[in-house]
């Protein structure tokens, strides 16, 4: 059913965007695929990327090398699945958790939808938001706690607004941050240098899977900024400026963050300024508001994409702004989160990266199977039909989560057998978890005629 309450929206961008999840109508599409450009490179252009490339460093012990090598592995990865999800937001109009019905079933599409909530608009909020305040506090002198406030407040207007003045705001942010971070990378690549790592191929397979963690984690979110672009725009074009955006913002900030932690220097409870200490002076103060500025970026991206999967559960509310309401939720509870992890920034990040994939694999492996089944083929119908039953999709998810976790996981709660006895495999949940996923979603799907369809057990 299309949303009507949403008249006269169009590409107004100080307007509140109305309704929920809804298909967008067709009076409502604007813009063109360029767009995507900006607005995947703006929310990664921010520490927390740059730290994933410190973390192969000092974390994972590679070089920088191996380091840059394990990068464009696992940011290519994410890139690519996010440009196959990016192309299929015009058809059909509807956030990517609602696509996910059709492969997972109406019910089946709850946990992942679930976990997509809590993961975008608590988990990521609460990461970004301590970083861009710690960054805020170094270039102002301001308490943290005030920085906080001031930094979730300009985040949670902007996803209340919606939809249009999230993308304003990252095509608009986008020349500041990318001329600062390019400026900041370049000096820093001149003062790096060798380390005492060897690296291993254990190090190596966890810097793939945080990398692809980071840059995988917005696949989630992909339809939910391409459904107002015009039925007609090209799927090709869509798939190219997502996908690289996503991939050149990431790869670029995780070598400059691997490139800094080669050059050492006096230890620094703020993370932020322990980057620009590398900094002249004037250069280290316009990095600390790109930081802060990266840090919206992202969590707008987050508090929206978050209240959207949310809606996606099947909740519903009788407001004509229900998705603004929750989007302003969300950020009151991420906001708590992150002021109790003030004192502690920054402290299992890679493994709350890690756990991102290991969700995240099995979702994809299923999604990414059954787009190849129904191409050529429209489910619209499936969309908004409580009644449409996949379980295929479903089984295979649990199926690529459990096993992959229970043999794969390399965690400090919990080591699976094949790290446990064989170290050096490093962490695979993801990639098993997606094979596994996709293997057994084909096979149940082979022992039926045809593609999937509605009320099929």
């Amino acid at each position: 059913m299309t949303r009507t309450e949403d008249a006269g929206y169009g590409d107004k961008v100080v307007a509140v965007e109305p309704g929920g999840v809804e298909p967008v109508a067709d009076a409502d599409r604007h813009g063109t695929p360029r767009q995507l450009a900006w607005t995947w490179a703006s929310p990664n252009l921010e520490f927390a990327t740059v730290f994933v490339g410190v973390l192969a460093v000092t974390a994972f012990g590679l070089t920088f090398w191996q380091a840059a090598l394990a990068a464009v592995v696992g940011n290519g990865l994410g890139a690519l699945a996010h440009g196959v999800l990016s192309a299929r937001g015009p058809r059909y109009g509807v956030p990517q958790m609602v696509l996910g019905r059709a492969a997972f079933g109406y019910r089946g599409n709850l946990l992942p939808a679930a976990l997509m909530s809590v993961m975008a608009g608590i988990g990521w909020f609460a990461v970004n938001s301590v970083s861009g305040a710690f960054a805020l506090a170094g270039l102002t002198g301001l308490p943290v706690l005030a920085c906080l406030v001031l930094v979730v407040a300009l985040q949670i207007a902007i996803a209340f607004f919606g939809h249009n003045l999230v993308q304003a705001y990252e095509k608009y942010v986008f020349a500041v941050l990318a001329v600062v971070f390019a400026a900041a990378s370049v000096v820093v690549f001149t003062k790096s240098g060798p380390t005492a790592n060897t690296g291993s191929v254990g190090g190596f397979l966890l810097t793939v899977g945080t990398a692809f963690g980071y840059t995988a984690g917005w696949n989630p979110y992909a339809a939910d900024y391409t459904r107002y672009l015009p039925k007609t725009a090209s799927k090709r074009a869509i798939g190219r400026y997502a996908g690289l955006g996503l991939f050149l913002s990431t790869t670029v900030l995780m070598l400059a963050g691997a490139a800094s932690a080669t050059i050492g220097g006096p230890d620094d409870t703020n993370p932020a300024t322990a980057f620009t200490g590398h900094l002249p002076g004037l250069l280290a103060a316009a990095t600390l508001l790109a930081i802060t500025l990266g840090a919206v970026a992202a969590n707008v991206l987050n508090v929206y994409s978050g209240a959207l999967a949310f809606l996606a559960l099947g909740v519903r509310l009788p407001l004509a702004w229900r998705r603004a309401v929750v989007a302003l939720a969300f950020g009151a509870v991420g906001f708590v989160l992150a002021w109790l992890g003030l004192a502690d920034a920054g402290h299992a990040y890679e493994n709350f990266l890690l756990v991102i994939a290991y969700w995240i694999g099995p979702w994809l492996g299923v999604l990414l199977a059954d787009h190849h089944l129904r191409r050529g083929t429209d489910f619209g119908a499936l969309l908004a039909d409580r009644g449409h039953r996949n379980t295929a999709g479903f089984t295979a998810f649990l199926v690529g989560l459990v096993a992959s976790v229970g043999l794969f996981a390399n965690q400090a709660l919990y080591t699976a057998p094949i790290p446990k006895a064989v170290p050096g495999t490093g962490d695979l949940t993801f990639a098993a978890g997606f094979a596994l996923a996709a293997g057994t979603y084909l096979l149940l799907r082979r022992q039926r005629t045809g593609v999937p369809s509605r009320r099929q057990p």
